[in-house]
């Protein structure tokens, strides 16, 4: 066991727990509740203890009113003190590559393509000058393709190639920055939103050192049952919940196909529905993580992407953080301490199970 400096002890150093800033702004807006600023979200954080223990850090969104993807160095600097103040850490950062965001599409090999790549670039900007104020010890810039399913849809071999070519050219933006990629597997993205469509979107970019998968169990769950694409799903149709033998064996599928590429990873909840809020397309339904209906047995099924040989084995060691996304909870939810609480004992509960010391 070892000592947190505070008296309290954990059974290993790694994975840092982080929590998301992000779900104060996604699924947020004038369409949905205001936005909870960033402040807020990092106090809320910093106050979370479970026997003692806290989060060691933050992922973050660049986009306002959170963190600006223009953001000044001297800006980046009052950003880092704000999260140092609180005792924690920056690790991913997203790319804000959408189109309402200033992105573009990565199928658009005009406009849209040169937007997408100029956020990245900004990002990954950022990121490195947080890395190099001394914030930022680890951790990737997540992106998707900014379109969706849809849109894919209308020509999926023309389209996967474009994505493709995309985001080849925005792993040698981040590669000429010392940063890495993270594809978010996610229903709603065009191009990811299977996982053997995911899996044939990495093939092709072909550059797993700079491009990998950001998987997060509430998105990942709903590969299995085939959402927006019926043709790859896993589970049965008339799948019953309780059989848990075959919701295992579909995760290792999951999992034995998506896990060498696995470069970040998010701990949450699903209830194997969809949900969206805001101007955000329904997606996989973020949980708490002691929701009755949740399906995920949370430590269970972490294993699955944190240990190879199925699950069975030694934890890959393949980041150095892993992180709670909870998106489009009501805020209500959000400002009560013991959303936190919970949330923290679920993470601390992954890392207990899964966890390494060095």
């Amino acid at each position: 066991m070892l000592g947190n400096g505070n008296g309290a002890t954990t059974a290993h150093a790694f994975p840092k727990l982080h929590n998301a800033a992000w779900p104060g702004v996604v699924g947020k807006g004038p369409d949905s509740e205001p936005p909870i600023d960033l402040d807020t979200m990092l106090d809320l954080t910093a106050a979370a203890r479970v026997d003692g223990v806290g989060f060691d850090g933050v992922d973050l969104f660049l986009y306002d009113p959170h963190v600006s993807i223009d953001s000044t160095t001297e800006d980046l600097k009052a950003l880092a003190d704000r999260v140092r103040s609180r005792n924690l850490v920056i690790g991913s950062v997203v790319a804000p590559v959408w189109p309402p965001t200033g992105g573009g599409p990565a199928l658009d090999e005009g406009e849209g393509r040169a937007r997408f790549l100029q956020q990245v670039r900004k990002a990954c900007g950022i990121a490195k000058t947080l890395k190099e104020l001394g914030i930022r010890p680890y951790g990737v810039v997540r992106i998707d393709s900014a379109c969706s399913p849809a849109q894919w849809a209308e020509d999926p071999q023309g389209n996967q190639a474009k994505i493709a070519e995309t985001f080849k050219q925005a792993a040698a933006i981040a590669r000429d920055h010392g940063e890495r990629l993270a594809a978010e597997g996610e229903i709603c993205w065009g191009g990811m939103h299977s996982w053997r469509v995911m899996v044939d979107l990495l093939e092709r970019v072909g550059q797993p050192e700079t491009l990998g998968f950001q998987a997060d169990m509430a998105h990942t769950l709903l590969y299995t049952l085939g959402h927006n694409a019926p043709e790859d799903r896993i589970l049965p149709e008339d799948y019953d919940w309780s059989d848990h033998a075959t919701l295992d064996q579909a995760l290792v599928t999951l999992t034995d196909a998506l896990r060498p590429w696995t470069i970040d990873f998010h701990v949450a909840q699903n209830d194997a529905t969809v949900f969206g809020s805001g101007s955000h397309d329904k997606t996989g339904r973020h949980c708490l993580p002691n929701d009755p209906n949740g399906k995920l047995d949370i430590p269970r099924h972490a294993r699955f992407w944190l240990r190879d040989h199925h699950g069975e084995g030694q934890p890959t060691k393949a980041f150095q953080h892993i992180c709670w996304d909870g998106c489009m909870f009501p805020n209500a939810v959000m400002m009560k301490p013991e959303t936190w609480n919970s949330i923290l004992s679920a993470m601390l509960s992954v890392r207990n199970a899964h966890g390494w010391d060095a």
